[in-house]
C-alpha cells in the first residue's frame, strides 16, 4: 500500500474554486467507488489544502478519473505555493485510516 500527502497553499481568490474541483472529483470516486483506493482532503487555514491518498497496488490511479484531471488543469495558476509531494508512513491512527500497518 502506496500512503501520499500532498500539501499546498492557493492564492485567496481560488480556495473556493479549489474546493469545487475537489468535490467533483469526490462525486466520481462515489459514483465509481474504486476497490484499492481512498483519498481524503484537508481544507484549513488561508486556502491550504492537504490531500492524503491511499491507494493499494493494482488499484487505479486520480489521474484516471476525469474529474481529477478536471481539477489538475491550470492547477498552477491557482496555486500560491507549488504542491509539495511526500510518501508516508502511518505512526499511530485511531479511527481514521485504514489498518496502519
Amino acid at each position: 500500500m502506496k500512503r501520499t500527502i500532498v500539501t499546498y497553499t492557493t492564492k485567496a481568490e481560488h480556495a473556493d474554486e479549489n474546493a469545487r474541483l475537489i468535490a467533483g472529483v469526490f462525486d466520481q470516486l462515489y459514483a465509481r467507488a474504486p476497490e484499492g483506493l481512498r483519498y481524503m482532503v484537508l481544507r484549513y487555514g488561508e486556502g491550504r489544502f492537504a490531500h492524503v491518498v491511499e491507494q493499494d497496488a493494482g488499484a487505479p490511479s486520480l489521474s484516471d478519473f476525469d474529474a481529477f484531471r478536471a481539477f489538475q488543469e491550470n492547477a498552477a495558476q491557482r496555486w500560491l505555493t507549488r504542491p509539495e509531494v511526500n510518501e508516508v508512513t502511518i505512526v499511530g491512527s485511531y479511527g481514521m485510516l485504514r489498518d496502519p500497518t
